[in-house]
């Protein structure tokens, strides 16, 4: 069976894959992948299916050491990719012969980088999805130097080949188009079009549950009181009690009681808030 072994775990890395949908009336996030177009894009460099697990590393990248011949690919947040310490593509498939150490670098720019190799990873299933949620605990432990990682069958799909890739690079700006609601007539008209014109910035305080935001003027509520916890989404703007927006993301909780103000659409803006680095300029829009 082939197996990569953990050499270096980097800051925080997790295996990932599109999460487990249709368990939030049990209390279960959907989690995945933060960077859902950098995974899948893994994924399809390898003719691996959709759903197969990546690994999702954050800031400094990881080393494995493999135990069979295996190919890679490395997508997300650019960085130096080398094999047995010989520079290799980034966003390309490799190959790796057996014993080769696999060193994916620091992120250049951006955030989250992610690591498919052909088969995907074969770590055990849990309510259908590999995937690490930080926030239940659910999926496997999150990466350790030692810890070893077994790779799936290869499926009958040809490994892609890439002539140009197209990949939006790391925001230098974050523009998070909004729809507002369902609780927006929580705050005063005054703060709904200040949430337009002001800008904000991510916070060192962001991780896998939100995006949290600083230095923007906080949202006024009109009223007083407090909601009863209430069903939440992917991209649901959540404003607590300093007023400053939160974006949830892949592992936010299912229920919350602060008022939603308004929801972010799935797609490439949320794709770009898991490679938005604390300090970069947050600007919401209406969607």
């Amino acid at each position: 069976m082939t197996d990569l072994l953990v050499l270096r775990a980097g800051a925080l890395t997790t295996v990932q894959d599109r999460g487990r949908p249709g368990y939030a009336h049990l209390g279960v996030p959907r989690s995945g992948a933060l960077d859902a177009a950098a995974h899948a894009l893994a994924n399809r460099l390898l003719g691996n299916p959709a759903d197969a697990a990546t690994l999702e590393t954050t800031l400094d990248g990881v080393a494995l050491r493999t135990s069979a011949p295996v190919t890679v690919a490395v997508t997300g947040a650019p960085c130096a990719v080398r094999a047995s310490g010989r520079a290799v593509a980034w966003g390309a498939p490799v190959w790796l012969p057996a014993g080769a150490e696999l060193e994916v670098g620091r992120a250049e720019s951006g955030l989250r980088s992610y690591v498919a190799v052909r088969g995907g990873f074969g770590v055990p299933p849990v309510l259908g999805s590999r995937a690490t949620d930080l926030l239940s605990g659910l999926g496997p432990a999150v990466l350790t130097a030692g810890a070893v990682l077994p790779v799936g069958r290869p499926g009958p799909d040809p490994v892609s080949g890439v002539d140009v890739l197209a990949v939006p690079g790391p925001p230098s700006e974050l523009v998070l188009p909004v729809r507002l609601g369902p609780r927006a007539d929580w705050f005063t008209p005054g703060s709904l079009a200040g949430l337009w014109r002001s800008g904000y910035r991510v916070s060192a305080m962001s991780n896998r549950i939100g995006l949290r935001t600083e230095a923007g003027p906080p949202l006024i509520r009109a009223r007083g009181g407090e909601l009863p916890s209430e069903g939440m989404v992917l991209g649901a703007v959540q404003v607590p009690p300093d007023g400053l927006p939160v974006v949830f993301l892949a592992d936010h909780p299912v229920t919350g009681g602060y008022p939603v103000v308004g929801v972010i659409p799935p797609g490439p803006p949320l794709d770009a808030a898991a490679q938005a680095r604390p300090g970069v300029a947050v600007r919401f829009v209406a969607a």
